[in-house]
């Protein structure tokens, strides 16, 4: 679609009430209005990259220059937002030594992360728990109330415990509250983070029904609000569908975890849904024409979801193809993610819910230990970096168009109010009316 064809798209989406202009305070901070993120009133596309790694690195400060690299090079490839962790519980270099105690070398870690970040205008979603036993997890914070006389009789207790909630809640609360070393600010006043996420793809197999995620996730998101309504906050849920929606499980792939991507996205603390995309893990013995086949009708259902029943925004919130499984080509890679930026992309230009893409993951040079078959590194020139530039460039396009609109808007309002002071003075010759 040429630049001018998309114009007029717009310009008849905009006059068939599809999307609306917001004039609003230029704080910085990602909102979200009904099916879409705005950004100073504005249409905003979180696209962008996953890189866990940032916090850990950045801790060791002779090893800072790594994150500075990968923002610089995702910048210049257009990128716009991070998700990476703010946690890692016990365990070697951790954040949290024990609940409540806190390795301030790690935390200045995160802090030069949020600092740099802002500096290459780039937004952060910052996930506040693994679901996983990596960087300690559900399993360490279970672990920590069992050593305090508590018990649990497994890891999912971590979504049920009182003692388990509590040691949640103060990680949520010492992160919000902390004053960044570098800038000074704290985290729930800075517009550098676009989001908060309650957990990397929380999972609760011990309990299929979806009752128990859905009162932690309730709980922990009004917890979270009562904190900090600057800032954006979802669940990190992986978009499987749940006992609410029955007619919709059979596009599950084969996954009984306890969640319910409705039931749960509909908790009015959660601001967008979340879906993450991996045919190349779940069907793994199904060809690269069965996986894209399932890939397109995983993100056309959820985003038609996003719109028409939870009808907030939804982010593909991680996605990629790794060269560790057999078959693998950078072709299939790149029609991999040209299939989810074009759902994106086609989505956003007509006001549509889709409102962005975070492919797992980058790293820069030097990161040999952090690769995990789904790397890519925009420092060497690759096709699938072509394909990643492309789909930002497009994006942008759309905002720059939206951003001229506005100003023409702006300036029709202005027009409109002088000619209506000029009609009100020339109508009574200049002079007040009454007493």
């Amino acid at each position: 679609m040429t630049l001018l064809a998309l114009a007029l798209l717009l310009v008849v989406l905009i006059h068939q009430g599809c999307f609306h202009f917001h004039v609003e305070a230029g704080d910085g901070f990602i909102r979200a209005r009904g099916v879409q993120f705005l950004l100073n009133g504005s249409p905003y596309y979180a696209n962008g990259f996953n890189a866990y790694w940032l916090m850990y690195t950045a801790s060791d400060p002779s090893q800072r220059s790594k994150v500075s690299a990968a923002f610089r090079e995702a910048a210049s490839h257009g990128l716009t937002v991070a998700r990476t962790w703010a946690f890692s519980d016990g365990g070697y270099r951790p954040l949290q030594y024990s609940p409540g105690s806190y390795n301030e070398q790690m935390f200045k870690g995160l802090d030069f992360v949020v600092a740099e970040a802002r500096s290459y205008g780039i937004k952060l979603i910052l996930s506040f728990a693994n679901n996983y036993d990596s960087f300690g997890g559900k399993k360490q914070y279970v672990n920590w109330a069992r050593s305090r006389g508590q018990y649990l009789s497994s890891d999912d207790d971590f979504f049920r415990h009182p003692v388990v909630k509590g040691y949640y809640k103060n990680h949520i609360k010492t992160v919000l509250y902390r004053y960044n070393s570098f800038t000074g600010i704290r985290y729930k006043d800075d517009p550098t983070i676009m989001a908060w996420e309650l957990m990397n793809e929380p999972r609760c197999t011990s309990d299929p029904s979806g009752r128990t995620i859905q009162a932690w996730i309730a709980e922990m998101a009004s917890f979270v609000k009562s904190i900090d309504r600057n800032h954006l906050l979802e669940a990190g849920l992986e978009g499987f569908y749940g006992p609410s929606t029955p007619q919709r499980n059979r596009l599950n792939p084969g996954l009984k975890i306890g969640t319910d991507f409705i039931a749960n996205n509909r908790i009015p603390g959660l601001d967008f849904a979340t879906v993450h995309a991996y045919p190349d893990q779940w069907f793994s013995s199904s060809n690269d024409q069965n996986q894209l086949s399932f890939l397109n009708n995983w993100l056309d259902t959820h985003i038609q979801d996003a719109q028409n029943i939870l009808r907030k925004p939804i982010l593909i919130a991680e996605f990629g193809k790794s060269w560790k499984y057999p078959g693998f080509s950078t072709y299939q890679r790149d029609l991999l993610f040209n299939t989810v930026y074009y759902k994106i992309y086609s989505t956003a230009k007509r006001g549509g819910a889709a409102a962005g893409g975070l492919f797992w993951q980058l790293l820069t040079e030097g990161m040999d230990n952090f690769r995990d078959g789904y790397e890519i590194i925009l420092g060497q020139p690759s096709s699938t970096a072509n394909v990643i530039s492309q789909q930002a460039h497009k994006l942008y396009q759309i905002r720059k168009i939206f951003l001229r609109m506005r100003n023409v808007e702006r300036w029709k309002r202005a027009r409109a109010a002088r000619a209506r002071r000029h009609h009100w003075r020339g109508g009574n010759g200049g002079k007040r009316i009454g007493n």
